[in-house]
């Protein structure tokens, strides 16, 4: 995997981040967005954590009733290339904070930007929503969503102990200033997760 920038750049087979397109999911989006967390989830858990830790995240976060009530209140994005749904995000408050519980990108689309379209779209929801930060979690471990947030922004803030041998949680934060804090021109892989559930 790669870095890449924020512009329009096409990858090997033609598409370019202007081809994203970035929208609030639907019903009939449940079985793409279903197919997303059962595909990347396995991939990037089962090393850092274990089939059942796996076992256990699939079916505590990507059940048809937890995804469906995500998609009904309108906190679930989808981004499309070509008509086809390829990544999503989720997001909700907790305490108050604005927190990113999902972040998912198919493995052969990585590369594309769409990581990166769809952190924007949470951060537009963020500041439609009044929030000047937004916080993500993730196991210890998962470098992917690490060097994806740090690109993003994002800065570690601490750890919990997640007990039973599993990882501790890091969590991070992005402050929402007027110029975000980073560097617009940088940007990650579009690695398929962002946090832990």
């Amino acid at each position: 995997m790669t870095d890449m920038e924020a512009t329009d750049i096409p990858d090997s087979a033609g598409a370019s981040s202007a081809d994203i397109v970035v929208r609030t999911a639907e019903g009939n989006d449940l079985d793409a967005v279903l197919s997303i967390g059962h595909r990347t989830w396995p991939l990037i858990h089962e090393p850092i954590a274990g089939l059942d830790y796996v076992a256990m995240g699939l079916a505590k976060w990507w059940t048809t009733d937890v995804v469906a009530a995500s998609i009904r209140q309108g906190r679930t994005l989808v981004a499309e290339l070509q008509g086809t749904v390829v990544g999503m995000a989720a997001f909700g408050t907790q305490d108050d904070g604005f927190v990113l519980w999902k972040l998912y990108v198919l493995p052969e689309h990585h590369g594309r930007g769409v990581g990166s379209a769809l952190m924007d779209a949470v951060v537009d929801r963020a500041r439609e929503t009044g929030h000047t930060r937004i916080t993500v979690a993730y196991p210890d471990g998962n470098a992917y969503a690490e060097r994806f947030h740090r690109a993003h922004g994002f800065i570690e803030t601490h750890r919990e102990p997640s007990g039973s041998g599993l990882p501790d949680t890091v969590w991070m934060v992005r402050e929402l200033g007027h110029e975000d804090g980073f560097d617009e021109t940088v940007t990650s892989d579009d690695t398929p997760e962002g946090e832990h559930r």
